[in-house]
């Protein structure tokens, strides 16, 4: 029976060695868990404060970007504006030089020459 209780003994500090061993990769695999869950903890916490840093900076942006069409929208208008007045004295400079054309055919004086070379107009 010494062949038994040899053969015991083996078994059993076999069975103490693989439970060591079981237990060693399970300690290091457990550490490395929560290390890994710490982490993912604090970044967690990180990126909500980011998302906070985010959503104030994308408000504040849609602020300024609302301001800014406004001022787009006022200058369009005054720019509309301009225009407007700019036609408006063509059209009188336009009737003006009609009437001026209209009193020199009346009283019967001559075409004068202009600036650009031309005889008055064609009517």
């Amino acid at each position: 029976m010494s062949t038994d209780s040899e053969s015991a003994r083996r078994t059993a500090e076999a069975r103490a060695a693989v439970a060591a061993s079981l237990a060693s990769v399970g300690g290091s695999v457990d550490t490395e868990m929560r290390t890994r869950a710490a982490d993912l903890h604090a970044n967690s916490e990180a990126i909500k404060k980011q998302e906070k840093a985010l959503a104030k900076q994308t408000a504040t942006l849609a602020k300024q970007s609302a301001q800014w069409q406004k001022l787009a929208d006022s200058s369009t208008k005054k720019l509309n504006e301009i225009g407007d007045i700019q036609n408006w004295a063509e059209m009188i400079e336009r009737d003006l030089l009609v009437l001026e054309e209209t009193v020199r055919l009346a009283e019967g004086k001559a075409t004068p020459d202009t600036a650009s070379g031309t005889n008055g107009w064609s009517l």
